[in-house]
């Protein structure tokens, strides 16, 4: 199975930032040592051309140039540097490549990436460029180029955090699925109606958020025939994410991981998945969460290479 990762491009954040940049590195070292039949890749950068299917010309100068307001800036949460546009063009080409080889063996990841919370106009909560949305557009105009059939996407996103800027550049788009399972109380505090919004209570467990999940997944084969899925699995529902208020245990959110990956399975449905949120009290327990998320990703993309199973 592939992976594709930017962490050597490191963000330089003042002393005490929450954002935990270090669990991408940390993800990667695990993976290598855990999980070795994972083949890692670099991820390429996004081109302009590629971002603009997402965003508009006009923000996405701005980020390149260092232009923003300190408003937009701010909102994003990263001070402004060359690295942070490195990383996040790259971030976004991850989960195009993983896309990539998806749609050929099924399976494929971005050990990053997930970043929700970017409209077409400006970032926000960590996000700078949308990489699912992206992604979604581009998988769309290479297969409508060879198929001259349109490639219907579904965006499954159970990150804790609603996903607003998917839901936002989506919004009149009826080839894209937007699902977001996601915290009720939790940023962003003004949401963005996805196709399928499916809002926690605070403290949720496993059994009622799987239940949720299950009936999520039900809807969504009656509304719509995907053809690719986008998963963002964030790590913040766990039980120990300080941001996270939900209180799933590791064996809760794998459980999370194979019903979305057993979905696409059953259905022959190619799956890119990328990791998305995690603010662990403790970096390690978020860590965990996605090593497990790419144990069980790996036990399908075995059943996706030998599909008489």
């Amino acid at each position: 199975m592939q992976a594709f990762y930017a962490d050597h491009f490191v963000l330089p954040l003042p002393e005490g930032h929450r954002f935990p940049m270090r669990k991408y590195s940390r993800l990667r070292e695990r993976l290598r040592q855990e999980l070795p039949a994972v083949q890692m890749q670099q991820a390429p950068a996004a081109s302009d051309g590629e971002l603009a299917l997402a965003h508009t010309p006009a923000y996405i100068a701005a980020v390149i140039t260092g232009s923003l307001s300190p408003a937009l800036q701010r909102e994003i949460g990263f001070p402004w540097s060359q690295a942070m546009v490195e990383r996040s063009r790259r971030s976004a080409g991850a989960t195009i490549a993983a896309a990539r080889v998806a749609l050929t063996e099924g399976l494929a990841g971005n050990l990053a990436g997930g970043t929700h919370h970017a409209s077409s106009d400006k970032g926000g909560g960590f996000c700078v460029f949308n990489d699912a949305a992206v992604t979604a557009r581009l998988m769309q105009a290479e297969h409508f180029r060879a198929t001259k059939r349109v490639l219907p996407v579904a965006v499954i996103d159970v990150d804790v955090h609603q996903g607003n800027g998917t839901a936002q550049i989506f919004a009149q788009d009826p080839s894209v699925f937007t699902l977001s399972l996601h915290g009720e109380k939790n940023f962003p505090f003004r949401k963005v109606p996805s196709d399928l919004d499916v809002d926690l209570p605070d403290g949720t467990t496993d059994e009622p958020y799987l239940h949720a999940l299950h009936l999520a997944l039900e809807t969504l084969e009656h509304r719509f025939d995907t053809g690719l899925i986008i998963y963002v699995a964030g790590a913040d529902p766990h039980e120990g994410d300080r941001l996270g208020r939900l209180k799933l245990t590791y064996d809760g959110l794998m459980a999370r991981d194979r019903a979305v990956m057993d979905w696409a399975w059953q259905r022959r449905i190619p799956l890119v998945m990328c990791m998305a949120g995690g603010y662990g009290r403790d970096i390690e327990t978020t860590v965990q969460v996605q090593v497990n998320t790419w144990s069980v990703a790996q036990a399908y993309w075995e059943r996706w290479q030998n599909r008489s199973l």
